[in-house]
């Protein structure tokens, strides 16, 4: 597969893979806008030449939009390889370039978000315990900070206090979410208008900063509903899955 890096040079012309309809539409617009306020801290988003889901971005720790501590590590946001791309082996050529440039650079390795079980838009463990990548912090809610050391001197990195515990104070559905995945511009907008429509308390809060994601109280900033103070779920969704959400529980 050949793949292109997109940079501030090119962000403009290249699609992103995960929404890759015009620059005009709020989904693209504003994961672009994201991205290129990124590149100056050292972002990579590295993708393959065809249309669709197969791409990977990531970043130095200390730059990452998660409340992790792990510096001088390289913290993978996104490794998405679906459709008619998977079974290929790209997921495999996208890690190693990924291992490739972090290693040249002087990292002391790599980390990465995902669960004991699959879950959505998360990664795959089965998939980074086959590459060699290891369980290094857990929070209550399941969610798990993965890690792939370049050496036996790498120190361990870990959670942040603050997302250790997901829980907040404030009632009703509350959802965490960044810019950082194209879909919440589209579907946060319907999640708000279907709970205003059906009387259902809910607060969405924009995290907009580095500094609110590395301090928010979840291990996930992409997208964290929580419900009463507990936390729930990452997956995001549209109007009838919340609906359907709010009726089970």
């Amino acid at each position: 597969m050949e793949y292109i890096r997109v940079t501030k040079d090119n962000l403009e012309k290249e699609h992103i893979c995960c929404a890759i309809s015009n620059n005009r539409d709020a989904q693209v617009s504003s994961k672009k806008a994201w991205l290129a306020d990124r590149f100056d801290e050292g972002l990579v988003f590295l993708k393959s030449v065809e249309r669709g889901k197969c791409f990977i971005e990531y970043l130095p720790a200390e730059y990452a939009w998660v409340p992790i501590n792990a510096d001088g590590y390289m913290y993978i946001d996104c490794l998405w390889v679906s459709g008619s791309f998977k079974g290929h082996g790209y997921s495999t050529e996208l890690l190693d370039a990924c291992i490739e440039d972090s290693t040249e650079k002087g990292k002391k390795g790599l980390c990465i978000l995902a669960a004991a079980k699959k879950k959505p838009f998360l990664a795959d463990p089965r998939f980074l315990k086959y590459k060699g990548f290891a369980v290094c912090d857990e929070a209550d809610n399941g969610i798990q900070l993965w890690y792939l050391p370049f050496g036996d001197e790498a120190d361990r990195p870990g959670f942040r206090e603050c997302a250790k515990h997901p829980h907040i104070e404030e009632k009703g559905y509350v959802l965490y979410y960044t810019s950082q995945c194209p879909f919440n511009a589209k579907y946060v907008p319907v999640l708000e208008q279907t709970a205003k429509e059906n009387n259902i308390p809910f607060h969405a809060i924009h995290i907009d900063s580095r500094e609110e994601a590395q301090n928010a109280p979840t291990p996930i900033t992409n997208y964290a509903l929580f419900r009463d103070g507990g936390y729930i779920t990452n997956e995001q969704m549209n109007d009838k899955k919340f609906l359907k959400l709010v009726i089970d529980i």
